[in-house]
């Protein structure tokens, strides 16, 4: 039997593919289509990516000296505040959640669409809503706190800082809504015969990740509505002109900020779990090692949001605490890692583009991971509090990541997503590119921070010129790579060969329909088996990919012999 037994024949691909199912731009506007939104959230995510990228390039351009090169410290602070809040807001939290995950889950699940298809059309347009006033406030009337908003500043300096908290209440409902639903969705949707241990790894992630949205975004709404009252009303809560505390607004936030931190990298880890084992063709190694620590990462994210305050005032027992508990918080990302290694041996690993970034994305992330530990340490954090190894630790995790595995999910379901083929040499290329970039724009900053270089700093001292070239540098050279990415992928639409429905050799059910998905996803419901099962995969040609074949029953003989007698 065909993989491609639940898809539809040739003809009918053309008819019903979900990309010209229907047409006009009303179609796209009010559609509920699952793909078509995750579609529009990826250009969204995407041009807010650039936005941020480039501003990233004006900084670093800044910085190549110690003096004033082209924007004056104020200016710089304000470019700074747009390049975090555009970045982390707008692009790494609903990045993968919202393109890749709007389009993966209900596919993955063989179902149809979402549980709530409306209100996951309401949360895209929540999230325009929103970026819509977060630009304004931000771009057009400079605004300078930086990205976490930090009292007193927030609430004493001149801009648009309540129109900028609107925007983000805003950008919060719809992270919300989009976890709720996946929530449901995963719960109540999943097909006759896939318990909760055969689904795929990237649900489990997207599982844990929506917890998270769920439980930790209303706390950050409650905080910029509380700065909102104090500056309008003048009600003492943050600033201590009115007798606030503003350590209580570091709490309020950090408690959401940091879960947002397993926001943003849990989702890449579910894609490193499923382009590990596709293109090592081999069974996840630990599956439920994996799963479990998903939901353990979930849980302990919620309980470290401390280590971000040691040098605020703590008691020393409640530095203690949390500096514990930010070490056990690895535990499960190092099972991640150790499982994935695993699982690449005795594999047959093809070094592709989705493989190479994957690679990357572990050599990354255990960098950020390792650097982490000293950081949560009291001894070394307080020198290293403020400084460069910050700014390197954080865009190993979030940029090295989240970032790089959400590439790597981009090549390696852009055949599902497009039908289209792109180029494996060049996408190498482009990850060979981002990589080197990357080190060499952020290795040197773990020298710097432990120089005693401090981070947001227009200008700086001579002896820090050198270190801050490189970096300079490895940004030109890590923007230079993601723009050879990005045409590779434009490339590809328009003169890419047509995908088959499954290029890779996946064994999970959105390799089961066709390339494109047509707008039903599955003519009938499909057959659920291990999705990390390989066996009955057989590679047919370039053209028609990998198929499942599945093995016929044994006849069973005509006549039943008689039982021997003893």
């Amino acid at each position: 039997m065909s993989a491609v037994a639940n898809s539809p024949t040739h003809s009918q691909e053309d008819k019903d593919n979900f990309l010209h199912y229907t047409k006009g731009f009303l179609s796209w506007a009010m559609t509920l289509d699952h793909k078509r939104i995750g579609l529009m959230y990826l250009v969204g995510v995407m041009s807010a990516f650039f936005l941020a990228g480039m501003l990233a390039l004006i900084l670093r351009a800044e910085l190549m000296t110690p003096t004033k090169m082209f924007l004056t410290n104020q200016q710089y602070n304000q470019v700074f505040t747009l390049h975090g809040a555009i970045m982390v807001f707008l692009f790494i939290i609903p990045s993968v959640p919202a393109a890749l995950g709007n389009f993966l889950v209900p596919v993955m699940l063989g179902a149809k669409d979402v549980a709530f298809p409306r209100l996951n059309l309401s949360s895209f347009y929540l999230w325009i809503t929103g970026a819509i006033f977060f630009l304004w406030a931000m771009l057009y009337t400079g605004l300078d706190t930086g990205w976490t908003f930090y009292t007193p500043y927030s609430t004493t300096t001149q801009g648009p800082v309540v129109l900028a908290t609107l925007g983000v209440f805003i950008l919060g409902f719809s992270s919300i809504f989009t976890g709720l639903n996946f929530i449901v969705t995963i719960n109540t949707m999943r097909p006759p015969g896939m318990t909760w241990f055969k689904m795929p790894l990237f649900l489990w992630a997207t599982y844990a990740t929506s917890i998270i949205q769920v439980l930790a975004t209303p706390v950050l709404g409650i905080t910029v509505l509380l700065l909102a009252a104090e500056r309008l009303l003048h009600i003492g809560i943050f600033d201590p002109a009115y007798n606030g505390d503003p350590v209580t607004y570091q709490h309020f936030f950090w408690f959401y900020s940091h879960p947002a931190v397993y926001i943003m990298i849990l989702p890449g880890m579910g894609i490193i779990s499923e382009t590990m084992s596709v293109h090592s063709h081999k069974s996840i190694f630990g599956y439920r090692f994996i799963a479990y620590s998903s939901i353990a990462i979930a849980l302990f994210g919620f309980l470290v949001w401390g280590h971000h305050m040691f040098t605020s005032g703590m008691a020393d027992v409640t530095t203690i605490i949390f500096s514990a508990l930010t070490f056990t918080v690895s535990i499960p990302s190092a099972i991640k890692v150790f499982n994935w290694l695993a699982t690449m041996y005795k594999g047959t690993v093809q070094l592709n583009t989705p493989m190479c970034y994957s690679l990357a994305f572990i050599f990354l992330f255990t960098i950020g991971g390792l650097t982490g530990l000293w950081l949560g340490a009291l001894s070394t954090d307080r020198p290293l509090h403020d400084t460069y190894f910050v700014v390197a630790h954080f865009h190993y995790v979030m940029v090295g990541g989240t970032l790089v595995g959400f590439i790597g999910g981009l090549f390696h379901w852009w055949p599902k997503m497009t039908g289209k083929m792109f180029n494996d040499l060049w996408g190498r290329i482009s990850c060979l590119f981002v990589f080197l970039g990357f080190n060499l724009t952020f290795l040197p900053q773990f020298v710097l921070g432990s120089r005693g270089m401090p981070r947001r700093y227009a200008r700086y001292v001579p002896e820090f010129q050198e270190l801050h070239q490189l970096s300079s540098y490895g940004a030109f050279l890590l923007g230079f790579g993601l723009f050879i990415a990005l045409g590779v992928l434009i490339h590809s639409m328009l003169r890419g060969k047509k995908a088959p429905p499954n290029p890779w050799g996946g064994a999970t059910l959105e390799w089961q329909c066709a390339s494109p998905p047509p707008f039903y996803n599955f003519l009938s419901p499909p057959a659920v088996s291990d999705p990390y099962d390989y066996k009955p995969l057989v590679y047919r040609d370039a053209e028609r990919g990998w198929e499942y074949v599945r093995p016929q029953a044994p006849e069973l003989p005509k006549t039943v012999p008689e039982p021997s007698q003893t």
